[in-house]
Parts: C-alpha cells; structure tokens; sequence
C-alpha cells in the first residue's frame, strides 16, 4: 500500500511538473486540434477508435502534429491492454518483454494489446523483423509513430500489414485554439494565472512555430515563467518577449529524412522550372537548416547536365566555377558563388536532349548485331589483311568538314538517339543537324535510282535495306552534289510554294524546305510504299518544317484550286518515265504552277547492267567462254543494251512537258562510280520478283534462262567492285507565254 501511495504521488508530481506541452495533451478526440482529414466525424480512423476496432496504424507526420497524443487517446478508448515503447530507448529485449506479455494475455485472459512503439523507424531491420510474427498472427496490434516515411524507413512486410495516416502541420487557427487553451484552462494551462498575450505576440508565436504544436507551446511556457508579473500582477507577454522566446523557425529538415530528399527535390524542380525566386527559397532553406554545399553543388552539377544540358554548354562550367570558388571562400561569404550557381540555371535556356543517352544505352542492350562497319575500324594494325580502315571518308576533305557516311552498326542505320531542343546552344544548331540527319536517310533511298535496275514494286527486304544504307556511306557526297545541281540556278524566294514530283527521297526537299521558309513544301508520292518510307523520314524534320505528302495526282486534285505551286521539281526514275497516262500527269502537275513558275527535273540513266559491268572490268573473257555461254552473254549484253539505251522514254517526257505548257532547256553530263558487289547486290538483280529478273523473264525462255549463269558469273566475284556509268539529264522549264 505504501508503494501504491509513493507511486500515486510521484505520478501527481510529475505531472505537475511537466512541461507544458505534456500537460495540455487532449484526452479525447474532442479535445484533439487539428487534422480533420482523418478525425473529422464519420471519417474511418474516427469510428475506428469510437468502436475500439483499431487495427494496425503507422502514424506519420512532422513534429508536433500529434501522433504520440492520437495513440494515447486510443489507449483511453480501448478495452484492450495498452503498452508504449520509445524505439530510442528500447532495444530486441525489451520488445521480446512486450511479446511474451501480450502472448499470456491473450492465452489466459482473452485480452488483446496494442503496443505502441514512437519513433519506429528508430528500430533497426533486425528488430522490425522481430515484431512481424506476432503482428502477422495477432498476438499484437501495433500503432508505430515517425516522422520519416514508413515506405522507406519501415520494413515494407511491417507497411502491408498496416494501414498509414498522414499527419499535416497544424493550420495557424489551429495553434491559435491551442494557445487560447493554455491561457484559459486553470487545471493544466494557466488558466488560475493573470496572463496577457497581445495579438502581435500571438502572432509571431504562431508564425514561427511552423505548424508545430510543441514547439508554440515551449515558446510560451519559456515566456510565462521567466516574464515577472508587473503591479497588477498580470505576466504580460509583448512582442518582445514572444521574440526572445522563440527566436528562430524551427527548419523541419533531416539529412536522411523525407524532409532533405522532399527539400532537394523541390529546390531541382524549381531550377527545372525556371523559377529563380522558389529556386533561393529553398536553396536558403537547405543552408539554414545545415545541408552540406557540396552535396547541393553536387546536384546542381546534375542539373546543369539533366535540365540545361546543350541548350547551354556554359551551364556547366558556371556551376564548376562557383562550387570552387566556394571551396576558397567556405560560409558565410560562400553563399554568393552558392546563389549565383542557382540563379544562373534557373534563368537560362533549358534541355533535356542529353537523355538520349539512356535510348543508347537500350539500344545496346537491345541489338544483336553491333559490328563496327569496315570503314570506321583501326586500319593500323590489320587493315591489309581483312581491309579495315578502307572507304573511311575524312569529313575535313568535304566542304562544310562533312560526308554522309555510315557510322552506326548497320543493324541500327537510320535511329535518332539525340533530339536537340529549341533552345539556346542547340537550337541554333537543332536544323543544321536534322538536315543532316535527314540527308543520310533520304540518301539511302536515292541509292536506288542510281540503278533503275534494281528497283522493285514490292516491299523491301531487310537485308536489301541494309544494301542501300552501305551505299550511303559511299553514294552521300556524290548525291548531295546532284542536289546541288538541280537547284544551283534557281533563285528562291522565302514565300516560294514548291511541288516536289518523283517523291521517294527526302533528300530533294532539303533545298527548298531551307529556302522557301515562309512559304511551302509538298511532294507528290507515287504510291503507298513510297509515302510509308517518306513518313519515316520527314519524322527527323521539326513538325512545323515538315513537307506535306500527296497521294499522287489524286491528292494535287483535292488542293483548294488556288494553291499554286512557284516551282516544280525533284529527281524522276524509270517509272516515272513509264507511267501510261504520262500527257495526264504532266497536264495535271503543270496546271497547279504558277504565272512565273519554273521547272526543275534530274533524270538519272545507267548505262551499264551487271553483264556488261563484269564485261568491262574484265571479269568475263568471252573467248574463254563455252560457245553456249556466249550466246548467252551475247543475248543478256543485247538486251542490257536495248533496255538502258532506249531514249524514248525521256523523249516522250519532254513532248509531254512542252505539250503542258513549258518552254525547256537542258545540260547533259557523265558520271562514273563503282558498286561493290556482294550478295545483296546480286539478289537485288537476279532475286525472285526484282525487275532485272522479271525483264529477263518476260523476253521469253532464252532470256530467263540466261539467269542462273549470269548468277553464277556474279558469285564467282564476289568481292570485287563493278563499274557503273550515269548519264545525267537536267530539265529546266519556265511557263511558256502564249
């Protein structure tokens, strides 16, 4: 009994003594300020506790917010036995204490515990790990208070079997009810004192109290009893007083908490968005709270290269410049090379382009085949043997210190990694690029008509794509040459409407799509495959410098019939040559150009086929030859001849043009080049449905069965380069003037 009596005493004498945030703890949920998120009436955590159904609970919220009083008031309102543990204090032995406790409840008395544990994310992995069983099967009900988040600071099995409520800060009406409490209640506050707060102390208590109920409280328990009562005998709290007291907002702020990550988060995105004025507030916020320099330096290295990246370079640099400026000055004079990193990454141009990297890093783990092409290898160690290094083109020997060339894989010809934005550094360069970029691809394409004879109405093959691109990487000087030659004459003007015919490359469009800027470009697709390998290409292009792609004469016809074309012009192949409604087409393409419009046409003509080739190169000696498989060279030569040397296909276009209404001239010219001969080559020749082999078939059984010696005379040779010749034919035509 005398035990009893010093217990009961001591526990009054500590109660009176307590500070008095402790005293002035509500006992039930009436009495409890704030969060009417989860305790206004009718919420779930509210009828939970009224019906004493309350589960497992992980509380979590800044300090001051009220999660260790809610688990008190669920202690008063529950009929199951109650236990606390404070996880600094308590270690696996005083846990085990817990559990062996609740287990003989519950085995003898049927009585359930709820063992609240504050600070739970205190306890180690090892120790969460030894409350999960007895959560998992009953014997406890665990309600965990912490301030950091439980995703991260509880074991996640602990996370799932509980359910989490969020604490906010309290509202400033909330502290002020608090602060009007302690005032008036004469049993725990100082409601038995003569104590004045004026409405500007009040004020400035709250303010920086920061939403934390604890530290207001503390500030005027300090200002209560170390204020003497004035005549009267009233303790007067002014301005002043309430200044002293609470000096500083309390910065909610953990190196390794919610608070630093979710503080550094909001200082990147506020960079990120440009925002210098929220970018200084929670830079301050970070240095005020002790956050170490370089590790902020450290992150805004990483958004100079993330958010700003080539929009501008100097980014960088700046950022370098001021984090070692900072290491020779340290604080405080060290917070203008710290403010002066941050202003200048939020106020300058941003880009995220250098994410291209990650597409890369797929990519890499991705393709299967990821050879170095021949022509980009190291030819000094082995270039003699297994020719490495040869076909290498210097771009410093080209005008602009530029060669399309292949310098991707084969298997990834053709992907797009960076998108520069258009910003700053590399907005300036973003057209110059996709230009560049589109001139590859589009190259690639016109490989084609170089050799009519390959040309085929069937989709492509994978492997014959793979071909065209490997005549990229020889074919792209000498085609950008052609282009430039097409349209070296022609005075544009930026408001020029260009109508682009013999619409398979992009490559042709690159000039007027530069030139005619304020004006518009539209290209004539021949068919479906055409548009589909056009789509693909133009998606290099900035979607407002993008040409407009029609299907054909039926696609011109649905223009308004006032769109009038300044120039019309493009690169014409053989089937272009063929079409049977010729006089149609032209007439219905030279109706939609303009009073002054101008005509611009290359037609490209080989004159030599692979019989003739291996002839020339000196590959095939016919006197060498059975006189069986002469007269099937004779007949293939015959046949090359009379296919590629027949000018009446250019001689009717001109007729059609002229009968269209244009007055033409033309320049002629030769050209020379070599194909290297490899197994896409020969298929693209003698490959079931390919033209050269249907031409062959269709000159009757002689012919076709020409086809099976001519493919083994080109195996035989494999390796080896076949001459090629082009004559070239330019157009030029001007409205003729009746």
């Amino acid at each position: 009994m005398t035990a009893d009596l010093f217990s009961h005493h001591g526990d009054q004498l500590r109660q009176r003594q307590a500070p008095l945030a402790d005293r002035l703890r509500p006992r039930n949920l009436d009495d409890f300020v704030g969060q009417g998120a989860i305790l206004a009436e009718g919420r779930l955590l509210r009828r939970a506790i009224a019906a004493d159904r309350v589960g497992n609970l992980l509380l979590h919220g800044p300090p001051g917010v009220g999660k260790t009083t809610l688990a008190r008031i669920i202690a008063n309102h529950t009929r199951a036995h109650f236990s606390s543990l404070n996880a600094v204090l308590a270690g696996v032995k005083e846990l085990r204490a817990e559990v062996d406790a609740a287990r003989r409840r519950l085995e003898r008395h049927g009585l359930r515990t709820i063992l609240f544990i504050d600070e739970v994310h205190r306890f180690n992995s090892a120790q969460q790990d030894a409350l999960l069983p007895w959560v998992e099967n009953g014997t406890l009900t665990l309600i965990g208070a912490t301030t950091e988040n439980p995703y991260f600071e509880v074991n996640k099995a602990l996370v799932s079997r509980s359910r989490l409520f969020r604490l906010q800060a309290l509202e400033a009406e909330d502290l002020h009810r608090l602060l009007q409490r302690a005032l008036s209640d004469s049993e725990r506050g100082y409601g038995d004192r003569a104590v004045s707060v004026t409405a500007e102390a009040a004020a400035h208590l709250v303010d920086v109290a920061n939403g934390d109920a604890r530290s207001l409280l503390n500030a005027l328990e300090l200002a209560v009893e170390s204020t003497p009562a004035n005549a009267d005998g009233t303790v007067r709290i002014d301005l002043a007083i309430a200044e002293e007291s609470i000096q500083q907002r309390a910065v909610l702020y953990d190196k390794q908490g919610d608070a630093h990550f979710d503080t550094i988060s909001a200082f990147i995105k506020s960079l990120r968005g440009s925002d210098p004025d929220a970018a200084l507030f929670w830079l301050a916020r970070m240095v005020e709270a002790g956050e170490n320099p370089r590790f902020i330096f450290r992150r805004m290295l990483i958004a100079a290269g993330e958010d700003v990246g080539l929009a501008d370079p100097q980014a960088m640099v700046v950022v370098e410049a001021c984090a070692s400026a900072f290491e020779r000055t340290g604080l405080p004079e060290g917070l203008y090379p710290l403010a002066q990193a941050a202003l200048y990454l939020a106020c300058t141009d941003k880009s995220n382009s250098t994410i291209g990297i990650f597409e890369a890093i797929s990519s890499v783990r991705r393709a299967q085949r990821q050879d170095v092409p021949s022509h980009l290898r190291d030819a000094n160690r082995d270039g003699d043997a297994f020719g490495d290094g040869q076909g290498y083109r210097y771009p410093h020997a080209f005008r602009e210190h530029w060669v399309a060339q292949q310098y991707l894989p084969t298997a990834l010809q053709g992907e797009a990694f960076w998108t520069p934005g258009r910003q700053g550094w590399e907005g300036a360069r973003r057209d110059r690029l996709l230009e560049r970029r589109a001139a590859q691809l589009a190259a690639a394409a016109e490989a084609v008509d170089d050799h009519p004879l390959l040309v085929s109405s069937g989709p492509e093959q994978p492997q014959l794509e793979r071909w065209l691109q490997r005549q990229l990487a020889q074919d792209g000087e000498r085609l950008q040459e052609l282009r430039r030659r097409l349209w070296a004459d022609l005075r544009w003007q930026r408001t020029d409407r260009v109508l682009l015919v013999g619409g398979r490359s992009l490559l042709w469009a690159l000039d007027p799509l530069a030139a005619a800027c304020d004006g518009s470009v539209a290209m004539l697709c021949g068919s479906s495959q055409d548009r589909d390998r056009l789509e693909a290409q133009i998606t290099l292009l900035d979607p407002l410098h993008q040409p407009m792609l029609l299907n054909g004469v039926e696609g011109l016809l649905q223009l308004d019939p006032e769109h009038r074309f300044e120039v019309i012009g493009g690169r014409l192949n053989q089937e272009d040559l063929a079409l049977a409604d010729l006089d149609h087409h032209w007439a219905s393409v030279s109706d939609r150009a303009s009073d002054t419009g101008r005509l611009r046409l290359l037609i490209s003509t080989p004159e030599l086929g692979p019989a003739a080739a291996l002839l020339a190169v000196g590959q095939l000696k016919p006197e060498q030859l059975a006189s069986s498989e002469r007269r099937q060279l004779d007949a293939l030569l015959a046949l090359e001849s009379t296919w590629l040397n027949d000018a009446r296909a250019t001689t009717a276009l001109q007729a059609a043009l002229q009968r269209a209404g244009w007055s033409l001239s033309q320049e002629r010219w030769q050209e020379s080049l070599r194909l290297p001969l490899d197994q896409p080559l020969i298929e693209r020749w003698l490959g079931e449905g390919r033209p050269y082999r249907l031409r062959l078939d269709a000159s009757g059984p002689e012919a076709a069965a020409c086809a099976p010696l001519l493919r083994r005379w080109l195996e035989a040779h494999r390796g080896r380069a076949l001459p090629q010749r082009l004559g070239h034919l330019r157009l030029s035509g001007e409205r003729s003037r009746a």
